[in-house]
């Protein structure tokens, strides 16, 4: 089956390599065409080398084209897949930074917190431009696969605004599939019930996961007919090393009875409790990996791992390409989607769908991550229903603000823009309403080459920070690296562990990677 397949944003090594040998991993895709583009000329000449070697050596009828004009690439495209992270690290910078200032201290700050909400303003007017090209020059219902966080926000903007449909993909649900089935795994081998050498796949541990990207909640877990769902609090007090690394997860868990998907690091900034209070972050957080709750830990790895991917180039176009072959096949839902649609292999996956009773308790019109199949008939969605009241309102709190949020950003409406950081559950509890109101002046005067909607308004709010300075009503700032920031390696201090730097650059899903 010849397809055409663009990736945009390819110049991310992680995603883009692991992806175009999953794909080519299936026997009826071996010939597809990959379209590559990227606005960072540099990376996207890496990253088209690596992919072309790759092909070449597996001997693969695959062909690859790389460009600098996405419309080019989206043109005739059959699957069109985001990866971008508009902005790049210099604003990813900032989203965490100025924060800080005002005492929001995050993790991540990519998917809700001010850092999120700022996110969706650069990214969704990109992924807007993507929508108009594929409406007007890919084929015809040509589905769009979007990786690029804020993932509910972009795919809610990209269905409602861009016309395209727009499927949501995340691996946090599988991440957290495996430490369930971990846990269950070790309570098993305790009963005798099996024996103490036998390796449990998730497979065999059976899930339903409902909720919104980052916010999804496990309902149901169950093994061989057993109820497990009831165990887990027990189950993850018990685990040796989970007991210590997930202490947010876990005291939610105890509190609303469900788990949920995102990890320690993220859980701790979409709620209001645990990174209020600078002095008590740390009891919540563990640094032995940056996604357990460090002060701007992805920030950190990510750019730990373009420095080292940008100086060390040479020594990966040196070492063995990689084999496609399905038991090296990663477990991003991409692959397996396509697959699905082209060969009628089924597929079941949790994935980021338009919200249309779906979950019952949620808004009609949000993005939900909730359980879907894929088939030759497309992606099927079945009815979950209601989720846990407690989980239900969680969600509510943060899907409004999204809805906000993305708003602003499709708009360039500041009064939004402000108004969902207000109600962002982290940040109120933080700050107050005249700390958020400065603060968003501020990242829009810091961020405005990344904001052409707001084209118009950061003149005002520049004014307004100026004019506040000089009549003594500016709030007063923080001085802070934040409860729990860890340092920045260097390339030499790098290359003392260069293998972990290597697997660091590589990752799709640096969700595993520790600080030594």
């Amino acid at each position: 089956m010849a397809i055409k397949i663009a990736m945009v944003g390819a110049g991310s090594i992680g995603f883009t390599r692991t992806l175009i040998g999953d794909i080519l991993s299936v026997p009826e895709l071996s010939n597809t065409h990959f379209a590559l583009t990227d606005i960072a000329e540099r990376n996207l000449e890496m990253v088209t080398q690596l992919c072309e070697r790759d092909v070449q050596a597996n001997k693969s009828p695959a062909t690859i084209e790389s460009t600098m004009d996405c419309r080019k690439a989206i043109s005739d495209a059959d699957y069109i897949i985001s990866t971008i992270r508009q902005g790049g690290l210099d604003a990813f910078q900032l989203d965490i930074d100025i924060p800080l200032k005002y005492g929001v201290d995050q993790c991540v700050g990519d998917t809700l917190c001010v850092g999120g909400i700022m996110y969706a303003q650069r990214t969704i007017p990109a992924l807007l431009e993507f929508c108009k090209d594929i409406r007007e020059v890919a084929k015809p219902n040509a589905l769009f696969l979007n990786y690029s966080n804020p993932m509910a926000m972009n795919t809610w903007a990209c269905n409602l605004y861009g016309g395209v449909n727009t499927i949501g993909l995340c691996h946090g649900v599988q991440g957290a599939h495996w430490q369930i089935t971990d846990c269950i795994s070790r309570w098993a081998k305790r009963e005798g019930l099996i024996p103490e050498d036998y390796k449990m796949h998730r497979k065999e541990v059976d899930v339903i996961a409902a909720g919104l990207n980052h916010q999804t909640w496990f309902i149901k877990v169950s093994w061989r007919g057993r109820d497990m769902l009831a165990k887990l609090p027990e189950l993850f007090a018990a685990h040796p090393e989970f007991s210590r690394t997930e202490k947010v997860r876990i005291d939610v868990l105890n509190r609303f009875g469900y788990y949920s998907t995102e990890s320690n690091g993220h859980l701790s900034e979409y709620l209001p409790w645990y990174r209020k209070r600078t002095e008590e972050i740390n009891k919540w957080i563990d640094l032995g990996s940056w996604i357990n709750g460090e002060t701007g830990g992805y920030l950190r790895v990510c750019t730990e791992g373009r420095n080292w991917f940008e100086t060390d180039f040479p020594n990966w176009m040196k070492e063995e390409p990689r084999i496609f072959a399905e038991e090296k096949r990663s477990e991003e839902h991409g692959s397996y989607i396509v697959e699905a649609l082209e060969t009628g292999r089924t597929y079941r996956g949790h994935f980021n769908v338009v919200n249309i009773g779906h979950i019952t308790n949620l808004p009609d019109g949000c993005v939900v991550e909730i359980p879907c199949y894929v088939d030759k008939t497309g992606v099927n969605t079945p009815v979950v229903g209601d989720l846990p009241l407690a989980c239900a309102a969680t969600c509510s709190a943060s899907v409004r603000v999204q809805q906000m949020a993305m708003e602003a950003a499709v708009h360039g409406d500041v009064t939004l823009l402000k108004q969902a950081m207000l109600h962002d559950p982290l940040t109120g509890a933080v700050c107050n309403p005249e700390d958020v109101w400065q603060m968003a002046d501020e990242m829009l005067v810091e961020q405005v080459q990344w904001l052409p909607q707001y084209e118009n308004e950061i003149p005002r709010a520049k004014k307004r920070l100026v004019t506040a300075l000089e009549d003594g009503t500016r709030v007063t700032l923080r001085k802070t690296e934040g409860a729990a920031r860890l340092h920045t390696k260097t390339v030499e201090e790098m290359k003392r562990e260069a293998e972990l730097a290597r697997k660091n650059a590589a990752a799709a899903d640096k969700a595993n990677l520790t600080k030594s």
